[in-house]
């Protein structure tokens, strides 16, 4: 994921942000659309799954995406707006590479068809994220992660490039630079790392990787060997490869085993387990994939409550990539 500065606050701005934020995550309910739209999550799911199935990856892509818009001034659906000029989807960090569009536009029809202008494209992504970690996931009870959507948001109807490119958390950056971007957006540790394990599943481009296999120093030798194989030193930028070789379609804690033999793909992976804070986490995950499942399914949760539009504030888009 894929991953500022702190500032200090006076006391009264500080109490008013905290008081406005509550007061905004209590509109936010799993039961939204019980009356409104009943069969809203039955029929994004079924959608979802059948993108999911033409394509596996889709579902890395979807969990990414949600990712993408949580943290670019909310959770307000802004990285799907297609209609401008100037959008999320053409800064840097999702060009060519953030994925699944379609996916959420085939869904919203879907869910027109059966309750028009009622559920909100931000919503769909949200729900979506779930539904592929769930279809990723290992086959019992204890190996799939799951929760209750909390619903309610509104779209946006403005893009925000210029704070994907200052907000978004960046493959190169160091565990400081890292906890400070998810505190930001009221992320603990534990969060960050939990909902890092998402990279258990997708692929990344060489680019992303290439310094680290040819000259990082905290990699595994013959895990670097095998990684360049496939890209080259000085071409095939966007050459694939899997984030975790193990298990690659599968959301599980394989990730952090790795992650211990300094087998994690990027920079911003290994970070994590490289002498810091978030040692103990790692190793914690890496030995209890239960705790890890449960600890990224309350940090999805937690990361949906970022700055959600809501009441009357936004609009419910008819389609996802355009204002109506």
């Amino acid at each position: 994921m894929a991953f500022r500065e702190h500032h200090v606050l006076p006391a009264f701005l500080f109490l008013s942000m905290l008081v406005s934020a509550t007061t905004t995550k209590a509109n936010l309910s799993s039961t939204f659309y019980d009356k409104t739209c009943p069969k809203a999550l039955s029929t994004i799911r079924t959608s979802i799954r059948a993108g999911i199935s033409r394509e596996r990856r889709k579902a890395a892509s979807l969990i990414r995406l949600h990712f993408h818009d949580c943290f670019v001034k909310g959770c307000d659906g802004s990285i799907l707006l297609n209609d401008t000029a100037n959008n999320e989807r053409d800064v840097i960090f999702n060009k060519n590479s953030a994925r699944g569009y379609e996916l959420i536009d085939n869904a919203k029809t879907e869910v027109e068809k059966i309750c028009p202008g009622v559920v909100s494209c931000a919503d769909i992504l949200a729900v979506a994220a779930r539904d592929s970690s769930v279809a990723v996931s290992g086959p019992s009870r204890t190996t799939t992660p799951s929760w209750m959507v909390k619903l309610g948001r509104r779209d946006s109807t403005t893009p925000y490039p210029d704070v994907a490119l200052s907000d978004l958390p960046r493959f190169t950056e160091s565990l400081p630079e890292l906890i400070a971007r998810f505190e930001h957006k009221g992320l603990s540790e534990r969060d960050m790392v939990a909902l890092s394990g998402s990279h258990s599943i997708g692929q990344a481009q060489c680019f992303t990787f290439r310094d680290r296999i040819y000259n990082g120093g905290d990699i595994d030798a013959g895990f670097a060997s095998t990684r360049r194989r496939g890209c080259p030193v000085s071409s095939g930028d966007s050459k694939l490869a899997p984030l975790e070789l193990v298990t690659p379609n599968q959301l599980d804690n394989n990730y952090f085993k790795n992650l211990l033999q300094k087998k994690g793909l990027l920079q911003s992976d290994q970070v994590l387990f490289s002498g810091g804070s978030t040692d103990s986490i790692v190793s914690e995950y890496s030995r209890n994939p239960s705790k890890f499942l449960s600890d990224f399914a309350s940090a999805m949760v937690k990361m949906g409550d970022i700055e959600p539009l809501t009441g009357s504030a936004g609009q419910i888009r008819r389609i996802c990539h355009a204002v109506n």
